[in-house]
């Protein structure tokens, strides 16, 4: 957690200090990763049951207590596998460089590289899917900006390469990123009706 203020107020030399580092996957879920990916499903779980989702003008909708909880569980394990998913995305993109990371190091990578999207989740609290949209959006873009300044650093290449392999990295994250949204709208929005 200590790289969290970093990466938003010093975001090169964090980076820098995060390769330096020798962090497992483990260690990096349990102190980064599982601490993270909560605060978008505890405020989306607060949010449906205390708020509910907002469409329009239409009325909220809320969500019961065993229904919320069922679907945070499982967009947690999503948002989890999503991390791990990318973690192995930048790994093999990385395969035909000296400097090639470990399956392990491009996991932890990813996990720091999210962290503006999991604090995103915070507008949650308040389920209007405009808001939600918006800070996803903000969220996204300074991801992208961390993909940029890091990867260069990471895998030890030239920036003009770090900016292709960031521009591949973050189109296919933005795919990931699509589908995890399209599960969580149909998970969040109308889990009610399943649950």
């Amino acid at each position: 957690m200590n790289h969290v203020w970093g990466l938003f107020s010093h975001p090169a030399q964090e980076i820098q200090s995060i390769r330096r580092e020798n962090e497992s996957v483990s260690h990096h879920y349990l102190h980064h990763v599982l601490l993270m990916a909560a605060i978008p499903v505890i405020c989306a779980f607060i949010g449906t049951t205390q708020i509910g989702w907002r469409f329009g003008a239409e009325h909220d909708v809320r969500l019961t207590f065993a229904s919320a909880l069922a679907l945070a569980a499982l967009f947690y394990v999503l948002m989890l596998a999503g991390v791990a998913l990318m973690g192995r995305i930048i790994w093999w993109m990385a395969r035909h460089y000296l400097h090639r990371p470990s399956l392990g190091r491009c996991c932890v990578f990813a996990g720091y590289v999210a962290t503006p999207l999991f604090l995103s989740g915070i507008v949650a609290l308040y389920p209007l899917v405009w808001l939600c949209a918006l800070a996803g959006a903000v969220a996204l873009l300074y991801t992208g900006y961390l993909l940029y300044i890091g990867v260069p650093a990471f895998l030890t290449i030239s920036r003009e390469e770090g900016l292709s392999f960031s521009s591949s990295t973050l189109a296919i994250g933005v795919l990931v990123l699509e589908i995890l949204l399209a599960l969580t709208v149909m998970l969040w929005g109308y889990g009610y009706r399943w649950f």
